[in-house]
C-alpha cells in the first residue's frame, strides 16, 4: 500500500471534483472487496490481526507522536480552544492507551456466527437466523484522532471493512493512526483496504461517501449537528446517528431526596461535555420546596448556572428559563430546572422537547419508575442511577461506536452487535412449493 505516495501528493496537490470522486470510489471498490474476504475470517483470525494492529501502532509510535504535533501546532495557529487542543492531544500515554484498546477489543466476544433463532417448519424445512457482518461501513468523524483507531477495530472485529473521514484538525494524526493500524495487520494476513481513510479534507469528500451507495452498506456520522445533518440531507445508504443528548433526570415525589442529588450533580457536573450529561431537570412539585434548595447548593458549589421557570424561581433565586433552554444541549455549567405535577407531566415533557438519548426517574416507588420506563421515548431510560453510565464500556459491550437516538437498525450504545446485520440459512430435503 503506497502511503507515502498518497500523504506526499495530497499535501502539496489540490484535487479537483473528479480527482475527489474517483480517488473515493477506487477505495470503496477495495473497501468491498476486502469485506467480502473478512466475512469469513475466524474469530482467531480476527483476534490475532488485531494484536497484530496494536503492535503496528507501538511500533510507529515515534511517528504518530510526530504528526500529532503539526496537528497541535497548526490547531494553535487557527485559535482552536484549550479543551479542542487537548481533545486533539496525544503523547505517549494516550497512544498506549489507544494500542491497549486495540487488544481489548480482541479480546470481546465475536458476534459473528451467532444463531439468533431457529426452527423447523411442518414441511422439514429448518431455518436459522444468523449474524453476519454488513459490509462496508463509513465513518464521517471529527477532531479525537482516537476515534480512527476505535472506529476501525470495532467495523473490523464484526466483520466489516471501513472508509474513515476524519476532521481536517487531526489529519496528519488520523492518516499515521490508519497507516500504522493497516499495515500491523496486513503482516498477519489483513486484506488490502480493510482500514482506508479518506487522505484529504476537501469537504466535498463527505458528499462523496454519501452517494456511494454501490460500495457503502452504512454511514455512522460522529460529531456536531452541523456534520450529521450534512451527511443525513446527502445520504443514499441508511446513517445512525443522533443530533443531541439533551438527556433529563426526574425527580419523583417518592424519590430519596439524597440520592436524589447525588445522581443530579454527578449527571450534570461529573464531565459536562458529553452526550449522555444531564441537561434538564424536572421536580415533582410535592418535593419541590424541600428538594430544590439542596440541589441548587450542591450545583452552585460545583460551579453550574441554573435557569428555572416560574414555579422554580418562586423557591430558589435562579436565572429565568426560556423556551430555548428546554431544547438546548449545553455541554456546559448550564442546567435548566422545571416544576411538574407529577409522571405524566414529567413524561410529556421529556417526549417533547427531550432528544430520545438518556432519561432517569429517582423514586422509591417502582411502579411510578415502570411507568416513567414504558412511556418515555427514548433509546435508555433509567431509574435510580447517573445517566453518565448510558455507555457502550459500561453496558458491558467492551467498547462502542457511538449512541444511536435512532429506532433501527440500532438504538443506544452501539457495540459490536449493533456492526452486524442478520441472515436466514434455510436447509430442506428436496422440498417443493409445487409439492405442497
Amino acid at each position: 500500500m503506497c502511503w507515502g505516495w498518497t500523504i506526499e501528493r495530497f499535501d502539496n496537490e489540490v484535487m479537483n471534483s473528479e480527482e475527489i470522486r474517483e480517488q473515493i470510489y477506487e477505495m470503496g471498490k477495495k473497501a468491498r472487496e476486502a469485506a467480502l474476504k473478512l466475512a469469513v475470517f475466524s474469530e482467531a483470525k480476527k483476534n490475532e490481526i488485531l494484536r497484530s494492529m496494536a503492535e503496528g501502532i507501538r511500533r510507529e509510535a515515534a511517528a504518530i507522536l510526530e504528526a500529532n504535533q503539526k496537528d497541535l501546532q497548526a490547531g494553535e495557529e487557527r485559535g482552536l480552544t484549550s479543551a479542542m487542543l487537548d481533545r486533539l492531544r496525544l503523547d505517549e500515554e494516550r497512544l498506549e492507551a489507544v494500542a491497549a484498546g486495540v487488544e481489548k477489543v480482541a479480546d470481546l466476544p465475536d458476534p459473528v456466527g451467532e444463531v439468533l433463532g431457529d426452527w423447523e417448519r411442518p414441511n422439514g424445512i429448518r431455518i436459522e437466523q444468523v449474524r453476519v457482518p454488513i459490509g462496508v461501513i463509513g465513518i464521517v468523524y471529527e477532531s479525537r484522532p482516537n476515534v480512527t483507531s476505535d472506529a476501525a477495530v470495532l467495523c473490523f472485529k464484526s466483520g466489516n471493512a471501513t472508509i474513515l473521514r476524519g476532521g481536517s484538525e487531526a489529519i496528519h494524526s488520523n492518516r499515521a493512526l490508519a497507516k500504522a493500524l493497516q499495515e500491523g495487520g496486513e503482516e498477519v494476513g489483513l486484506p488490502e483496504g480493510a482500514v482506508q481513510l479518506i487522505p484529504f479534507t476537501d469537504r466535498e469528500s463527505v458528499g462523496v461517501m454519501a452517494g456511494m451507495d454501490q460500495y457503502l452498506d452504512l454511514i455512522i456520522p460522529r460529531g456536531g449537528k452541523g456534520l450529521i445533518e450534512t451527511v443525513v440531507s446527502l445520504a443514499r445508504m441508511p446513517v445512525i446517528k443522533h443530533y443531541d443528548g439533551i438527556c433529563h433526570a426526574y425527580v419523583h415525589g417518592e424519590a430519596d431526596l439524597r440520592m436524589a442529588v447525588e445522581i443530579v450533580v454527578d449527571g450534570k457536573t461529573q464531565k459536562p461535555s458529553v452526550c449522555n450529561a444531564l441537561e434538564t431537570l424536572l421536580v415533582d412539585r410535592s418535593v419541590a420546596g424541600d428538594f430544590l434548595p439542596m440541589v441548587f447548593k450542591a450545583l452552585k458549589e460545583k460551579g453550574v448556572e441554573v435557569r428555572g421557570d416560574e414555579a422554580t424561581r418562586e423557591i430558589v433565586e435562579v436565572e429565568v428559563a426560556t423556551g430555548d433552554d428546554w431544547v438546548t444541549e449545553y455541554l456546559d455549567l448550564v442546567f435548566a430546572v422545571k416544576v411538574v405535577s407529577g409522571v405524566e407531566e414529567a413524561v410529556e415533557h421529556i417526549n417533547e422537547y427531550g432528544s430520545k438519548h438518556t432519561e432517569v426517574i429517582v423514586t422509591a416507588d417502582r411502579s411510578a419508575a415502570e411507568r416513567f420506563m414504558r412511556e418515555v421515548d427514548s433509546a435508555c431510560v433509567f431509574h435510580n442511577i447517573s445517566t453518565r453510565f448510558s455507555d457502550g464500556e459500561e453496558f458491558g459491550f467492551g467498547a462502542e461506536i457511538g449512541i444511536s437516538t435512532d429506532k433501527l437498525h440500532a438504538r443506544g450504545p452501539m457495540g459490536l452487535r449493533e456492526l452486524t446485520s442478520y441472515q436466514y440459512r434455510v436447509r430442506g430435503d428436496g422440498q417443493l412449493k409445487c409439492g405442497q
